[in-house]
């Protein structure tokens, strides 16, 4: 089952900033009239632990969040468009990746292939060109697919069954592009909802998740610099560290990519690549070999 929603292109951000509302007066007025008993996470209503939190409280909170959000909140491209196409390519850019570095791939990304029809019928070599710099590159294979079944069926009612997108993204695009209320939960999103032991509904999603990108941060929040301090139970507290990534340099990952880049160049044969790095990209699809020469998928 496929939902109607029109492909038609966004554009690039500054297009479509004059076609939607501005960032801060949309999300005020709904998440302040926003009822606080009950989110709807991964496509399920469900009741809150805190619903016993008085109606002043919430609405305090809130009150304080969006308004934090009206004047602080990062302004990302993506969120001046309701493009489904759009949105997908931003969040999907957005894994594993800082929003510094997607903007500009962002904006060139919808500049070259500015709707899903576009993409579906772009040669994959092309798109794995355009992706270079951006790291996890099978991101990109499955940008292309989700496209491409787009083209073909429309967009699923269950944004899962497009490749390559699990919960979180599903929720991001039904909340960012087709109005659902659903509240997706990214890293950001559930580390302020655990801290401050407080329910926030989908209208809320974008200033939360700036409020744990840049105030409520994993080691130690700027609890002197947030909006919920007051009555926060996690205030002042600190954190210990994540587990982090290894190094990226002299990494395994490291040598995949640098043949990928020298593949996307041109064919190469066996005596220039890295075989080992060549058979971890063939496996994830993203090179085909024949004849001992590697080059990318067409």
């Amino acid at each position: 089952m496929t939902t109607p929603i029109p492909d038609g292109s966004s554009g690039v951000a500054r297009k479509a900033a004059k076609r939607f509302p501005s960032r801060a007066s949309s999300t005020r007025s709904s998440c302040e009239t926003a009822a606080p008993e009950t989110t709807v996470i991964g496509g399920r209503e469900s009741r809150s632990k805190h619903t016993a939190e008085p109606q002043s409280r919430v609405s305090h909170v809130k009150e304080a969040l969006l308004a934090w959000y009206a004047e602080a909140g990062r302004d990302l491209p993506w969120r001046r468009t309701r493009d489904p196409y759009a949105i997908l390519v931003s969040e999907v850019m957005l894994q594993q990746t800082q929003a510094s570095r997607v903007v500009p791939r962002y904006l060139a990304w919808l500049e070259r292939w500015p709707t899903a029809d576009a993409l579906a019928a772009e040669p994959t070599a092309e798109v794995i060109r355009e992706w270079q710099g951006l790291g996890y590159n099978r991101r990109a294979l499955n940008l292309q697919r989700a496209a491409r079944h787009v083209a073909a069926h429309g967009w699923p009612a269950d944004l899962t069954e497009l490749p390559g997108v699990g919960r979180y993204t599903a929720d991001a695009v039904a909340c960012f592009a087709l109005g659902r209320p659903v509240l997706p939960v990214d890293v950001n999103v559930r580390r302020v909802q655990e801290r401050t032991s407080m329910a926030f509904d989908h209208s809320c999603a974008q200033a939360l998740m700036d409020l744990g990108a840049t105030i409520c941060i994993a080691r130690v929040p700027r609890c002197g610099e947030c909006p919920l301090a007051d009555g926060c139970p996690s205030r002042g507290k600190t954190f210990g560290p994540l587990r982090k990534q290894s190094p990226f340099e002299g990494s395994f990952r490291q040598r995949r990519a640098q043949a990928l880049r020298l593949i996307a160049e041109g064919p190469r044969p066996f005596a220039e690549v890295d075989l080992e790095a060549v058979e971890s990209l063939r496996r994830d699809e993203l090179v085909l070999v024949e004849d001992e020469v590697v080059r990318l998928p067409t």
